[in-house]
């Protein structure tokens, strides 16, 4: 099961502590109490997305949010063929 995303302001808060305060990623997720994967996860995310720290001042929540979760695409249409089912059972 997929663990809760963190708020905003603690996603805020690993980026800060990394960048501004040159944390390591294990100290980061004592200091936040939050896994080793999820600091990685975020950092990584952040990295992909291009952002710098200190974060734009007019980069809001739902801007930063937009960037480090971008909505995933549709999977592409699989062109193989579905079974026909019904065929190999009525025997």
């Amino acid at each position: 099961m997929p663990t809760e995303r963190l708020s905003m302001r603690r996603i805020r808060d690993v980026l800060r502590l990394k960048h501004d305060s040159g944390l390591s990623e294990r100290l980061i997720a004592r200091t936040l109490q939050v896994s080793n994967g999820a600091v990685n996860s975020y950092l990584q995310r952040a990295r992909v997305a291009g952002l710098t720290w200190p974060l734009p001042e007019s980069l809001d929540d739902e801007a930063l949010e937009r960037l480090l979760f971008p909505p995933t695409c549709p999977s592409p249409i699989d062109p193989r063929p579905i079974p026909d089912w019904a065929m190999w059972t009525a025997s």
